[in-house]
């Protein structure tokens, strides 16, 4: 599948250095790698934001903050998607009318706002639509432990 620009959720960038899922650690390490190939990769200041929290904090073996700062610094060269006082009211409305949490909202309001066509994410169900935007979650049919 290929074809405009791809937004990653927070969940599948922590998944590349969690060393207690090495599956999805591969797999989300395959998926960015090659889209960072097609330079089509859109990020988001919150996704940079819960990413440095998440992988510093919440992982078994969490990264030190400099070695999380470091990848922050890398990702922070994508194309990151301003959020405004207008993408918030768009996302409010989104969470209120579609059954998402506030931040899932949030995520995809940024998606949309950065032309994506696809955002990649295990929180999200794998397939839903939100207008031009098609949810992508990698991990879908890989066996759990």
């Amino acid at each position: 599948m290929s074809g405009g620009r791809i937004f990653f959720d927070t969940n599948v960038l922590v998944y590349m250095f969690d060393e207690a899922s090495p599956a999805k650690r591969a797999k989300a390490t395959q998926e960015f790698d090659q889209q960072a190939r097609t330079g089509q990769i859109a990020l988001s200041p919150q996704v940079l934001q819960e990413f440095y929290v998440t992988v510093t904090r919440k992982l078994a073996q969490p990264l030190s903050p400099q070695s999380a700062l470091a990848v922050v610094t890398e990702l922070s060269a994508y194309p990151l998607v301003t959020v405004d006082g207008m993408t918030v009211l768009r996302a409010v409305h989104l969470h209120q009318s579609a059954v998402l949490s506030f931040w899932d909202a949030l995520i995809v309001e940024a998606a949309l706002e950065g032309g994506c066509k696809r955002i990649f994410s295990e929180d999200l169900q794998h397939g839903r639509k939100f207008g031009d935007l098609v949810v992508v979650n990698p991990f879908a049919g890989m066996a759990t432990h």
